[in-house]
């Protein structure tokens, strides 16, 4: 979520964040925001726990949805390392990541983020998308945090997905599986940088409970079909609230209307929205807490 990686301001409305950032940091606001209070509640997590029905289900299900670890610049293994250890004592059935998983540029695996992810504990599997600083860590672009546009970011790309299956995270795109009989969950592709699909990874759902991972909420409202719920990141809640005005930066179209916690897509479609975990663009959160998000979904 820097504001150097948002789309054109033709699809993305960022100027007031440029604004804001500008503004924040050439003045007195700067110095709070930098300061501890801020900067603490970036490693502070916490875990935000839901129960609702899932058509389809036939027995309950306990997931795990984690997103914008941010591994890199800010976030470092221990962070990861307390993330999953949460995780773990939460005993779920399922881990679902929603992407921003990396946020630098590696010629190599990012071997400490894999070796916790290697951690994870869960019956059904962990599963995962990609999201838009995952494609700045490939090389699909470049900035002064990511250096220059790599020719070769697709073959990067598919060696990381190939990385992240041997530390047992199989990352879907634009694709599903069934891990119970009773059970589809979808993951599409990144929505400002890949080509993402919702039809096509819930294709074999049948009459299965469906779950579908979107990195960015912003697909919601172009849905072509009812899905069971879809789980999203990629706001962070916007990162810095304040009280009352909320959110004065959030990256999507639809400004706070995504921003974090339940919403609803086209065709009455149940969304979750989480605040994520890790930090970009400043290494500061306020009244914005990072979260590890369980749900407990029930047969309807």
């Amino acid at each position: 979520m820097r504001v150097s990686d948002l789309p054109p301001s033709s699809t993305v409305p960022n100027s007031s964040r440029r604004r804001f950032l500008r503004g924040l940091l050439g003045s007195g606001a700067a110095v709070g925001l930098l300061g501890g209070a801020t900067v603490a509640q970036s490693y502070r997590h916490g875990v935000t726990r839901h129960t609702r029905p899932l058509p389809g289900l036939q027995a309950p299900l306990r997931v795990a949805f984690l997103t914008d670890l941010h591994y890199g610049l800010f976030i470092h293994e221990n962070n990861v390392q307390g993330w999953i250890d949460a995780t773990n004592a939460e005993r779920p059935d399922l881990v679902l990541l929603g992407g921003d998983l990396m946020d630098y540029r590696t010629d190599g695996p990012p071997t400490p983020l894999l070796a916790q992810l290697a951690r994870l504990r869960a019956p059904l599997g962990v599963y995962g998308v990609w999201g838009n600083h995952d494609y700045g860590s490939f090389g699909y672009y470049g900035n002064r945090h990511y250096g220059s546009k790599r020719s070769d970011w697709q073959a990067r790309r598919e060696e990381l997905r190939v990385a992240f299956a041997a530390a047992g995270v199989t990352l879907l795109r634009n694709e599903g599986r069934t891990p119970r009989a009773d059970l589809h969950i979808g993951g599409v592709d990144d929505l400002w940088h890949g080509q993402p699909d919702a039809a096509a990874a819930l294709a074999e759902a049948g009459g299965r409970a469906t779950l579908l991972v979107s990195h960015n909420p912003d697909l919601l409202p172009d849905l072509l079909a009812p899905v069971g719920l879809v789980l999203c990141g990629h706001t962070h809640g916007g990162q810095v609230r304040f009280p009352l005005l909320g959110a004065p930066m959030v990256p999507s179209r639809y400004g706070q209307k995504y921003a974090m916690g339940w919403v609803t897509g086209a065709h009455a479609t149940p969304a979750y929205v989480s605040r994520g975990l890790g930090v970009s663009g400043l290494p500061v959160r306020n009244l914005c807490t990072p979260e590890i998000t369980m749900l407990t979904l029930n047969p309807a």
